[in-house]
């Protein structure tokens, strides 16, 4: 045959950070450099990545949560080359494809909660943006509510409630009448709901831009004022889903005494894809279906070219036997409390960490200013150089000394995140742990300013492919 990949990727190996400068992104491709990342992986199992040297990584970043079950799950693997090899039939068009029903009401089963239909998706932003078509055609209504710090995907309607400034500058007009309420305020929430305009308030159980959690009792409350006044709630679960925060749904550990929390839409992408083929979910209420399909006429009013491929359903189905293979949930929990409990035993002794935020294997490590003098300066110092650079002086030398993947929480934050495939174990967390502690040790000395600089400009001359340190990782 005339192509070869074995070949391919033989004849090309290393050149990943010269063909992206050149076709695909430079500037992404010197934030990799500069920050040491500039590696040349080649092999993935489970929780781990290895390199063009054979080095061993240990992937804490789990592909922004989409790798919930890790890479190359052999039962994924497997049905995707059954499904290669029997050559079924894909996008007909005009046709009720098989394995998308299937994959429709095993969600249906895992979910529960009277969703009625489901609607495919490529891509978790995508699924946003169905769900704010739905919500506005059910209610008649043009308004959208979302909290402050709130990430909902990057195409034009999901970041109109993206509460993140810097994917925002550049892209206005957005979308009218999307109105932000301060994370956690009820009151603040009651009171936009309460003027009557409002289609949806589409909110993420837990935010991943911070790891932030919300209050006992907030999102149950939530979405029963959303019933009372007829806005639908939209449960954004495409990082929180399929077992991240210890549960199938995070929303699953969010009810109250008045029972459990039904949102009229759920959103799921990420990890069903298993890792290998996007695939997004919107579970719908029946009536919000039936307003937007009306009649036989609109019976494609929204759809997607390849919202329902035969190797999307499939990785989605293989996902979820793989969730239920790991159980995924109940180890997330686990080992999201080992490492919980390994940083925060660290606290007294390191001043510049303050808190530790988990659900399950979705952390937030956050830092804060220490009180001695000395260590105060070199905060004061980092922060002055850029608000970006402190959760860096983490992030760097984890993956530079340790050979751990992990990046910052978002833009501005001194917030560094796990979210880890589900499927780490002990030796894993052990793994990190050791690194971490090796990282706050030289992280409070006077000279992490002028440390970082120097690790900064050797890999802005050098890259950091050039410099894998032995010392620290297995």
């Amino acid at each position: 045959m005339s192509f070869d990949l074995h070949r391919l990727l033989a004849d090309h190996v290393g050149r990943n950070a010269a063909l992206h400068t050149e076709h695909v992104n430079p500037r992404f491709a010197r934030v990799l450099r500069t920050i040491g990342y500039d590696r040349c992986y080649v092999r993935a199992q489970g929780p781990h990545i290895f390199d063009d040297s054979g080095h061993r990584y240990l992937d804490m970043l789990g592909g922004y949560a989409v790798c919930n079950f890790g890479r190359n799950h052999p039962t994924i693997k497997k049905a995707l080359a059954d499904c290669i090899a029997l050559d079924l039939p894909s996008m007909v068009q005009f046709e009720t494809p098989l394995l998308s029903g299937i994959l429709a009401e095993e969600l249906k089963r895992r979910v529960g909660r009277g969703l009625d239909y489901v609607f495919f998706t490529n891509s978790g932003t995508e699924g946003v943006e169905a769900a704010i078509k739905f919500a506005k055609c059910a209610t008649g209504r043009p308004a959208l509510v979302h909290a402050t710090k709130s990430f909902h995907g990057l195409t034009s309607g999901s970041v109109s409630i993206n509460g993140c400034d810097s994917f925002r500058n550049g892209f206005a007009p957005f979308l009218p009448e999307c109105r932000m309420v301060a994370f956690n305020d009820f009151a603040a929430l009651e009171r936009e709901i309460a003027r009557g305009d409002v289609a949806a308030f589409v909110i993420e159980p837990i935010q991943g831009k911070g790891v932030n959690i919300h209050a006992p009792g907030y999102l149950a409350a939530a979405a029963r004022l959303c019933r009372k006044h007829g806005t639908l709630f939209v449960a954004d679960e495409v990082q929180t889903g399929l077992g991240r925060t210890g549960s199938f749904l995070a929303i699953d550990q969010e009810g109250d005494a008045a029972g459990v929390i039904e949102p009229d839409m759920v959103i799921l992408s990420k990890a069903l894809s298993g890792g290998f083929v996007p695939v997004g979910a919107v579970l719908v209420r029946g009536d919000v279906w039936k307003k937007v399909f009306s009649s036989l006429d609109r019976a494609i009013v929204h759809s997607s070219t390849f919202h329902q491929g035969t190797l999307a359903m499939t990785a989605g189905l293989a996902a979820l036997a793989a969730y239920d293979e790991t159980d995924a949930a109940a180890n997330a929990v686990r080992m999201g409390a080992m490492i919980r409990d390994g940083v925060e035993a660290m606290m007294p002794r390191f001043e510049m960490l303050k808190a530790v935020r988990q659900r399950g294997l979705m952390i937030g490590i956050e830092f804060g200013a220490p009180k001695s003098l000395m260590l105060r300066a070199a905060w004061s110092a980092t922060h002055a150089m850029d608000a970006n650079l402190f959760a860096q002086a983490v992030v760097i030398p984890l993956m530079e000394d340790h050979r751990i993947i992990c990046q910052v929480a978002g833009h501005n934050l001194d917030v560094v995140k796990l979210i880890p495939p589900l499927v780490i174990d002990e030796s894993d967390v052990r793994w990190f742990l050791c690194a971490f502690e090796d990282v706050m040790v030289k992280l409070h000395r006077a000279t992490v300013p002028v440390s970082l600089l120097a690790r900064l400009g050797r890999n802005a001359i050098f890259g950091g492919r050039k410099i894998v340190a032995e010392a620290g990782a297995p």
